[in-house]
Order: C-alpha cells, then sequence, then structure tokens
C-alpha cells in the first residue's frame, strides 16, 4: 500500500469527453510504491458543458435511426428527456424515456434532442436530426456518383502511366536493338573520334614544345 506518512500531490487526468459527462484519472505524483513516478488511485467523474450540439446516430439506415443519450454506466443512474424540435413552437416531449431511441423516417426531416438528466439538472444535451426517406435516397444517389466519378478519375490516371510507361519501355527496346545492330558504325564512330582527340593531344604537345624551344 501506499506510504501515508509521505506527503502526497494529485494530478488529474485528461476527461475522457469535452460536453456533458465522461471519467477521469486522478493520479498521485508523490509516494507512490516502488519506483513510480505515477500512479492511479481512483477514477471519477468529469464534465464539460451541458449542450454537446450534433450527435452522430448508433445505426442510420434508409428505413430507421436508432439514437443514443449522453451517458456513464450505470444507465439507469439518470433520467432521459426526449424531444421533438419544431422550428417556431415549443418543444414537444416525447414518452420514450431510454438512453436510446429508435425512430422511423417520415415524409419531412424531424430534429429530436436528448437532455441527460440528474437530481432534476440537465448535465448532457445532444440534438439529431433525422432525414426524410427522399433526401436520404438523393444522398446516396449522391455518394454513388461521387463513387463513381472518383473511380473513373482513379482509372484514367492508370491508363495513363500505364501507357506511359509502355511507350517508355519500348523507346528504351528501340534504342537498345539500334545499338545491337549498328554496334559496328558506334564503335568506328567512337573510335575515329578517339583518333582524332589523340591527333589533338599531339600537335598541341608538340606546339608547346615548339614554344619552349
Amino acid at each position: 500500500g501506499l506510504n501515508a506518512t509521505v506527503s502526497t500531490e494529485v494530478e488529474f487526468g485528461v476527461c475522457t469527453v469535452t460536453c456533458g459527462i465522461g471519467i477521469r484519472e486522478v493520479l498521485l505524483t508523490s509516494g507512490c510504491p516502488g519506483t513510480e513516478a505515477k500512479c492511479i488511485v481512483r477514477v471519477e467523474e468529469c464534465r464539460g458543458p451541458a449542450d454537446c450540439g450534433w450527435g452522430i446516430p448508433i445505426s442510420e439506415g434508409l428505413a430507421c435511426v436508432k439514437m443514443p443519450c449522453i451517458y456513464i454506466p450505470p444507465e439507469n443512474r439518470f433520467k432521459y428527456v426526449w424531444k421533438m424540435l419544431i422550428p417556431n413552437k415549443t418543444a414537444q416531449i416525447l414518452p420514450n424515456d431510454s438512453a436510446i431511441m429508435e425512430v422511423c423516417r417520415d415524409t419531412h426531416s424531424v430534429t429530436f434532442q436528448c437532455e441527460t438528466q440528474e437530481n432534476g439538472n440537465t448535465i448532457a444535451s445532444v440534438k439529431y436530426t433525422v432525414y426524410a426517406t427522399t433526401e436520404m435516397e438523393t444522398k446516396k444517389s449522391r455518394r454513388t456518383e461521387t463513387g463513381q466519378s472518383r473511380r473513373t478519375m482513379t482509372d484514367a490516371i492508370l491508363v495513363f502511366c500505364l501507357v506511359t510507361g509502355i511507350i517508355v519501355t519500348v523507346g528504351v527496346i528501340f534504342a537498345m536493338v539500334f545499338m545491337i545492330l549498328h554496334r559496328a558504325v558506334i564503335k568506328s564512330i567512337w573510335e575515329s573520334k578517339s583518333g582524332q582527340d589523340n591527333q589533338e593531344k599531339k600537335l598541341a604537345n608538340k606546339r608547346s614544345l615548339c614554344n619552349m624551344e
């Protein structure tokens, strides 16, 4: 165990959430057993701003959507209040009081909000937009078109690279064949060039000798 006679210092870890309710570690920075510089003494709750903005559904299909409230175990510790938000009207409280609600799509988009309450106080709030069936089909078709256009562009780039590689390879092969077939000519040209260079060097040496004399 920890030595109670040693003065202790406490450090708090990072909260697991930026809004609502989460957990964090409480670390001891002095008096840990052995050679440990820090050790966990407990895990406690931590809270951020209650408004968590817009959430992401657990599952979202063309027909129905599952939406979670914000909570930490145990689930039954909190009270959950689901509301349907109507523009320019008072929010309609729904009979559902569970942490997860499943709704099916309607002919128009609907915004839902879940308030997680404890002792009558709202400690977390999150909203979801459930789009209409027609909007989801439109989004799906747009995603399909985008995916097809990306695949088309990728295919075009691959074809271009393949054609360029073939052209370069064929050019190298032709160059090698040309050098093999005309090896004698290339050799004679190289030898004649080397001879001219040698003659020029000899003449230059003779001129330098004459100048010295």
